[in-house]
């Protein structure tokens, strides 16, 4: 791996832990998840988290987390590691969300956590894709869970990856 591969994939890890870039970077490039106050909480090989704040901002009719908002810090759970992995091989490689699943366990009303753990997998599934040159599917589970240790949401999220064509 190149020494300018390696600096891009840890400026993003610098990115997602600086408290400050990591706001402006979301209200550059994803408003809605800077408004909802989502925040990078670890990213690295193993996975990451996400912070989902409970709040008005989140809150739907019966003072609950909107399911939307929990959609939303599942995805950035699994996303943020995509684009680590991709960033980390040096290939221009596509991604997108082709399926959601979404199993609501508990009524969420504090601040959550949405926890991916399976970035091997994930790192293989798009090595693969760069291997083989077709779109490949990997399913990334993220559990939410609040601050009393209670699952609150298991997401199921289907990414494809593919290697760009030369243009």
């Amino acid at each position: 791996m190149s020494s300018m591969v390696k600096n891009r994939a840890a400026r993003m890890q610098s990115l997602a832990r600086n408290p400050l870039a990591i706001r402006v970077a979301l209200w550059s490039q994803l408003p809605l998840a800077a408004f909802a106050g989502l925040r990078i909480r670890r990213l690295e090989e193993a996975g990451c988290d996400v912070h989902l704040p409970a709040g008005w901002k989140t809150q739907n009719p019966f003072r609950s987390t909107y399911f939307a908002a929990q959609a939303m810090a599942a995805e950035m759970s699994t996303g943020a590691p995509a684009l680590f992995f991709i960033e980390k091989s040096g290939k221009k490689i596509s991604s997108l969300v082709t399926g959601l699943t979404a199993k609501f366990t508990k009524k969420a009303t504090q601040d959550a956590l949405f926890s991916f753990v399976d970035g091997a997998a994930m790192q293989e599934t798009i090595a693969r894709a760069v291997a083989t040159g077709e779109a490949q599917l990997f399913t990334a589970k993220s559990i939410g869970t609040q601050k009393d240790g209670t699952v609150i949401a298991e997401f199921e999220i289907t990414w494809s990856f593919k290697l760009k064509s030369k243009q």
